[in-house]
């Protein structure tokens, strides 16, 4: 990458260009007593300091370091680089499963460039086996690219597209499905999966990872391997998620793919399977069943799918203060569904039952849940849940609000007529709702 294009601007550009220094050059960076060496990064181009430049270190970490008059830079030799042949042949091991990796976006199956720092989309199962050389004893892989998006960027329609692939690679005869996604709405995207990819035989499994592949402290490779390994082998067959179970390197857990939330920002076991316990625990590649699966694996079963979503349902969060012309907004641009965030038990304030009524008479599915992380909503407790119970607001019992969501937006575009569609968000069709909610504390399950 030349200078002018990476972020450099001003003297920092100038020095730089005076050492003949380039993106992806091995530099050496003095400054008073610090020494620094590693590959000079591109830097953003807005919002930072312009006097300082970004070395990728040895240990895999980036650092800013300000250049100042008193500041050399040195270019040094760079390694040669040895060129991976991406047709490399690989023979497939007849003892090991076959499992289908299929890349959306996020870093996990990516591979990085250390000559430059870029972190591109694994193009190959030669890729991910130079990423994860592990995984060669793992599985026999078959890598596709199907996206390369940022989570939050992803779309129903993205939905649909991964959902047929997925289907396609089923049906040319994988063992399993693993596909990695970013982690911001890793969740939604196995949600909608699960309602989508109907009468599996094999397991589908989607995987993360909260730090890059190019940090030290990177999830990516313990995920991936854990991923692949209950998407070959696990006696089950539905959508899981596959991420870190605990901070330390220790093991994983597979948490049914309607009952999954992120909740946390950036610690490495930031999902957790909520009002259920996970599926599987994996640890040194042995796979312990925590909770039965919604079905076994059966390569006879004959995959259904249903990958139709309609985009024209909200999810509201309550507060104190909301307005109706929230709802009223909805009602005019021709939303069909809404999902209510209730708090508690699942109210709303007593100002917007007009709207949630008006809505209602409209054709407009309404459904409850609760912005309580675990517990269920059970809308006969107080006088508030009871009007909005006779006014027709559907209960969703212990579902998540984001499952709810998708589940509407699935229901609404695969289901002829509203109260078949009404009638079907109080059931429960792939694990998301339970009948005796799950009270896990500290590994341990019980039920409320």
């Amino acid at each position: 990458m030349a200078l002018e294009q990476s972020g450099y601007i001003g003297a920092v550009l100038e020095r730089l260009s005076a050492a003949g220094v380039r993106v992806g050059d091995r530099i050496r960076v003095v400054r008073g007593s610090g020494e620094f060496t590693g590959i000079l990064m591109p830097r953003a181009q807005i919002g930072a300091d312009p006097d300082h430049v970004v070395v990728k270190l040895d240990s895999g970490y980036n650092i800013g370091i300000r250049v100042d008059s008193n500041t050399t830079v040195k270019r040094l030799k760079s390694p040669k680089r040895v060129k991976q042949s991406r047709e490399a042949v690989l023979t497939p091991n007849e003892s090991l499963p076959t499992v289908a990796v299929l890349s959306t976006g996020g870093t996990i199956a990516s591979r990085v460039d250390y000559q430059t720092g870029a972190v591109n989309p694994a193009l190959s199962a030669q890729d991910l086996y130079e990423a994860v050389p592990e995984l060669q004893s793992h599985a026999n892989i078959r890598a596709r690219v199907v996206m390369s998006k940022f989570s939050e960027d992803i779309t129903p329609a993205d939905w649909a597209t991964i959902a047929k692939r997925t289907a396609r690679e089923i049906r040319n005869g994988a063992d399993g499905v693993v596909i990695a996604h970013g982690t911001d709405t890793l969740a939604l995207t196995a949600a909608a999966l699960s309602f989508s990819l109907q009468n599996l035989p094999v397991p589908v499994v989607l995987v993360g990872s909260q730090r890059s592949s190019d940090r030290p402290s990177s999830d990516a490779a313990l995920n991936l391997v854990a991923a692949v390994d209950v998407a070959g082998r696990a006696d089950a067959a539905e959508v899981l998620l596959v991420m870190h179970g605990e901070t330390d390197d220790t093991f994983t857990l597979a948490h049914r793919g309607t009952r999954a939330r992120k909740c946390h920002t950036s610690r490495r076991d930031a999902f957790q399977s909520i009002n259920a316990s996970p599926v599987f625990r994996v640890e040194s590649s042995e796979i312990t069943e925590m909770s039965p699966p919604l079905y076994r694996r059966d390569p006879t079963r004959r995959l259904r799918v249903k990958a139709k979503f309609d985009d024209h349902v909200a999810l509201i969060k309550m507060y104190p203060g909301l307005k109706p012309d929230v709802i009223e907004y909805l009602i005019s641009a021709g939303y069909r569904g809404i999902v209510l965030e209730g708090t508690g038990l699942g109210h709303t304030p007593q100002s917007i039952h007009l709207a949630v009524k008006q809505a209602i008479d409209a054709g407009v599915v309404v459904a409850m849940t609760s912005q309580c992380i675990w517990g269920r909503v059970d809308m006969n407790v107080y006088r508030s849940g009871v009007k909005l119970l006779d006014i027709g607001v559907v209960p969703c019992q212990d579902m998540l609000p984001e499952t709810a969501l998708v589940k509407l937006m699935w229901l609404l575009a695969n289901t002829k007529h509203i109260e078949a569609a009404r009638r079907a968000m109080a059931m429960p069709l792939v694990g998301e709702i339970s009948y005796r909610t799950e009270l896990v504390v500290s590994g341990t399950g019980g039920s409320e």
